[in-house]
């Protein structure tokens, strides 16, 4: 796509830090330079305002990676790529059947409606929840891995969904301050919200994470 429109040597295409490196790579190939945008804390999509902070006379395009069921926000971003004249991408996610959706919907109302201690997800308009993906307070990556650790042990499954931003890979560093970036990948983890999970192993995840009370620190 980049390519198609034209985007190559000399260009900067401006793409989120928060989420895995096939986005950046993507615009090395065409030829162009990746700039790191930061997020909005809410949907781990790119944030609009930061964008508009990143555009330079090199800016040739934006690329929106929609994330674990959230949305871009498409609309400022289209007003904004189009004052400046630039091209404007997304990247979605696989489309999922309407009542598997709307079944991960009811699970995330009953997990939303039941934690205690962890940061929920915002449930904008649309989400799809194809992750579900709460924040462990406290001061970050250490205490979210030990949360992580001791969620294990109790035999339920979870993950980190963004291990290092792509502006911290050593393919990509660059000297720039994304601090919603870096929070997200500290705190965030993935419980499971599976389609096909039972009462019985919804109810499983809720009474081990309440469980684990203790260890949920406020942070400093």
């Amino acid at each position: 796509m980049l390519q198609a429109a034209g985007v190559g040597a000399g260009d900067e295409v401006i793409v989120p830090a928060y989420g895995n490196p096939e986005v950046a790579e993507a615009v090395v190939q065409a030829g162009a330079a990746p700039v790191f945008a930061d997020i909005d804390p809410d949907t781990y999509c790119v944030d609009p305002a930061h964008v508009a902070a990143c555009v330079s006379e090199r800016t040739a395009a934006v690329v929106a990676v929609h994330r674990f069921g959230h949305h871009a926000d498409v609309e400022r971003l289209k007003r904004l790529t189009q004052r400046h004249g630039l091209f404007l991408m997304e990247q979605g996610e696989s489309q999922q059947p309407f009542e598997e959706v709307g079944r991960r919907r009811a699970y995330a109302a009953y997990l939303n409606g039941r934690l205690s201690g962890l940061r929920t997800p915002v449930g904008s308009e649309g989400h799809t929840y194809q992750q579900y993906v709460v924040r462990v307070p406290g001061n970050g990556r250490p205490d979210r891995d030990a949360f992580a650790r001791a969620l294990r042990g109790k035999g339920v499954e979870c993950s980190v969904p963004v291990k290092t931003p792509v502006h911290r890979m050593p393919a990509f560093r660059r000297d720039v301050e994304l601090p919603e970036t870096q929070c997200a990948a500290d705190e965030t983890l993935a419980l499971p919200v599976d389609a096909a999970l039972s009462k019985r192993q919804m109810q499983r995840v809720v009474s081990a994470c309440n469980a684990l009370g203790g260890l949920l620190q406020p942070a400093f």
